[in-house]
């Protein structure tokens, strides 16, 4: 647990949940390695897609070798040739993002996916089904995370890993989850299998797709699971809700890809705050009044289901697309695009846990707060948008 200096008047648990997003991850790697540095190592990790990746490798490793282990992955799947001096100005850096993604879209990410042959859609007879309702193969990366995670140390050790995941056939959602389940690569791999790019995985006789697909944050789950207790949580998101105006439909898919991905996190946000104050209401009643005489057995039990005493902070980090990125930008590995998503996420953890409002943050009262400092932060930028 994090026993950092500006908590002194409570205990909490320190959660980091991450949203899908491909290419984008780096940024969570990047806060990561910021919130590791400032002494928030977590109690708790949540993802969904390029989320679980980054959270399976955090968990799946020592501390001291966590940051390096997310630097190897992400450099793993990048590319790194030099961007050609043709590709100057912000137009010629959306030029060279668009080709990046398409040799990606191409070729493939290393370690990561790769195209399936063309015989397999043209094969009539071909026998392994799961090639015919996707365009890559994914087994690559069941070999970067045995390399780079210790399963043994994901299921015994000290941190609690989630990851969301949707089954196929039935459109149920489903969280595996190691307090519950040992987790195993292809949990991972489920929780990332982007339709129709990427092919379902089989797990138990079942099979399962990006849990993106019904949620784009395990926000709700960590809320919904954590009944009791205190919780310091950092949501790490790869799309804002906030942009421009679209001008024309390529800047139309990006937004719609960005409002799509971004609402769930800004609904279950609001909600929480509002039932949050209610459970605290219903456990001050019972606290108050505890010969609840007038209520039955089974509605006295439903109250004490639902009351609540716990402090939860909620810190936003929110990945803020630069001028050049396109819609493409969730597939754009190249290598300086990554390290730019890194720094950003670095940037953005330091900017906020240096701001007097969570330097002098006191238990919550009401049960809840809410920290997002992105107008300041973007106030303090010309780069981004």
């Amino acid at each position: 647990m994090s026993t950092h200096s500006t908590r002194k008047e409570w205990e909490d648990k320190s959660v980091l949940v991450l949203q899908g997003g491909g290419a984008l991850g780096s940024y969570q790697a990047g806060a990561y390695a910021a919130l590791h540095k400032a002494g928030y190592d977590p109690d708790w990790l949540a993802g969904i897609s390029i989320g679980s990746i980054n959270a399976a490798i955090i968990a799946g490793n020592a501390s001291e070798d966590r940051v390096e282990k997310l630097r190897e992955f992400w450099e793993l799947v990048s590319s790194s040739p030099q961007m050609p001096q043709m590709f100057v100005g912000t137009r010629g850096r959306e030029v060279y993002n668009r080709v990046n993604a398409g040799l990606v879209a191409a070729w493939g990410v290393p370690g990561f996916f790769k195209p399936h042959s063309p015989l397999t859609f043209l094969n009539p007879f071909h026998t392994e089904s799961h090639h015919k309702i996707s365009v890559y193969d994914t087994s690559p990366l069941k070999k970067t995370l045995l390399d780079l995670i210790d399963f043994d140390r994901l299921n015994n050790g000290d941190i609690r890993l989630s990851v969301g995941a949707v089954n196929v056939k039935s459109g149920n959602f489903i969280y595996f989850d190691s307090d519950k389940i040992e987790i195993k690569p292809e949990h991972i791999m489920a929780s990332g299998a982007l339709p129709e790019g990427f092919p379902p995985i089989e797990i138990d006789g079942e099979f399962y797709w990006d849990g993106g697909l019904v949620s784009n944050t395990p926000l709700q789950y960590v809320i919904d699971e954590q009944h009791q207790g205190g919780m310091c949580i950092f949501q790490v998101d790869l799309f804002s809700a906030e942009g421009n105006m679209p001008e024309d439909l390529f800047d139309v898919a990006q937004r719609v890809s960005d409002i799509r991905y971004s609402s769930r996190t800004r609904l279950n946000t609001e909600v929480f705050k509002q039932t949050q104050k209610v459970r605290h209401t219903i456990a001050r009643l019972l606290k108050a009044h505890p010969d609840q005489t007038f209520l039955s057995d089974a509605e006295l039990e439903l109250l004490e289901h639902w009351s609540c005493d716990s402090a939860v902070t909620i810190a936003h980090l929110i990945y803020r697309q630069r001028e050049y990125e396109a819609h493409s930008k969730g597939y754009e590995f190249s290598r300086l695009s990554v390290n730019e998503h890194w720094q950003s996420g670095v940037d953005d953890v330091e900017f906020t846990i240096r701001q007097q409002e969570w330097l002098e943050r006191a238990k919550p009262v009401g049960g809840a707060q809410v920290f997002d400092f992105k107008h300041k932060r973007t106030a303090c930028s010309g780069k981004m948008k």
